[in-house]
């Protein structure tokens, strides 16, 4: 209902009617507009603020969704890479190590991203933190997993070679020895016959009859036959896969370089050639250029009693022969 407004006429001493001019009316017209349009705007703010539309609420629903299901992600791959990092320790320090195979180096299996940004058009996607760290650990783990795919696949290699394999590894004693008698010295510090100072022997020493057969004590190619210094007339045989045998000493060579030998073949005969203080062999063994024990080497020939009595006769600290 519309006001009426009433002034009192002291002349008249009644009341008469005040009808507004036209500005009053136009300026009435617009304050009322003018707080309408105030009133809402303030009302539209404040709901936009504080209540969302059922399309926000729905978008808000999916982010959460899709951040609950990224954190998921990340957790799982936490967990495969886990797996994954016992995988490769198994794999250097298990099935390479039992085919003398070295392990990858870990530059090759923990493989980094240089270069450019890769993760550069994803940072200005919503949660932005969580997809590039969820992407960085996919990168880093399908390369991972591309290299020990390929490590499994040189392990079954070694494996279906393991036939040749074994034919190869020096797996027998140089010379005749079932009765353990004939080994003078073993591996390690020793004193030199020749000056009577320690120092490190890096074979095993034999005694026998000069003339006694020298074995070949696996598979593989002779390598050097002839005289080398200090050892008198020598022979090295290369088995292959990393192995080397020493065979020095020698009273005759019986084999040629490039002659291909088998494990048992009579290759040489004992004597005492070169820095020599009496007939004996000297035979090393060498696994990819580092000499290691040949007592570890004479599994095939002995009983685990005879090798075990082996190992305690090469420990001997006692003089070299050569």
């Amino acid at each position: 209902m519309r006001k009426v407004y009433y002034l009192y006429n002291p002349q008249t001493l009644s009341y008469e009617r005040v009808y507004p001019s036209w500005k009053q009316r136009l300026w009435s017209v617009f304050r009322h507009f003018f707080v309408g349009i105030l009133i809402g705007v303030g009302v539209f703010a404040f709901a936009t603020y504080y209540f969302d539309s059922p399309s926000e609420q729905q978008l808000k629903k999916e982010n959460r969704l899709l951040h609950s299901q990224y954190e998921i992600l990340s957790r799982r791959m936490g967990e495969n890479q886990k797996v994954l990092n016992d995988l490769q320790l198994r794999d250097d320090n298990l099935y390479r190590a039992i085919f003398h195979a070295d392990p990858i180096p870990s530059s090759i299996r923990k493989p980094g991203y240089g270069g450019t940004n890769r993760y550069e058009k994803l940072m200005d996607m919503p949660n932005s933190e969580l997809i590039i760290s969820t992407t960085k650990k996919m990168d880093v783990m399908s390369k991972q997993l591309y290299v020990q795919s390929l490590s499994y696949d040189e392990v079954a290699e070694m494996i279906s070679s393991q036939k040749d394999r074994a034919r190869s590894i020096p797996a027998i004693q140089p010379i005749a020895n079932k009765e353990l008698t004939r080994i003078a010295s073993g591996f390690g510090v020793r004193i030199d016959p020749v000056y009577g100072t320690p120092k490190f022997h890096e074979g095993m020493d034999f005694t026998a009859k000069t003339g006694t057969d020298i074995y070949a004590t696996g598979d593989g190619t002779v390598e050097f036959a002839g005289w080398r210094s200090g050892y008198g007339n020598c022979a090295i045989v290369n088995h292959g896969y990393g192995y080397q045998t020493l065979y020095g000493h020698c009273e005759r060579l019986l084999v040629r370089e490039g002659q291909k030998v088998v494990r048992g073949e009579v290759i040489a005969k004992l004597g005492s050639t070169g820095k020599s203080t009496g007939p004996h062999l000297h035979y090393e063994v060498i696994v990819k250029g580092i000499h290691d024990n040949p007592a570890r080497y004479y599994f095939m020939d002995l009983t685990p009693e005879e090798y075990d009595k082996m190992i305690q006769i090469a420990e001997n600290h006692g003089q070299v022969m050569d």
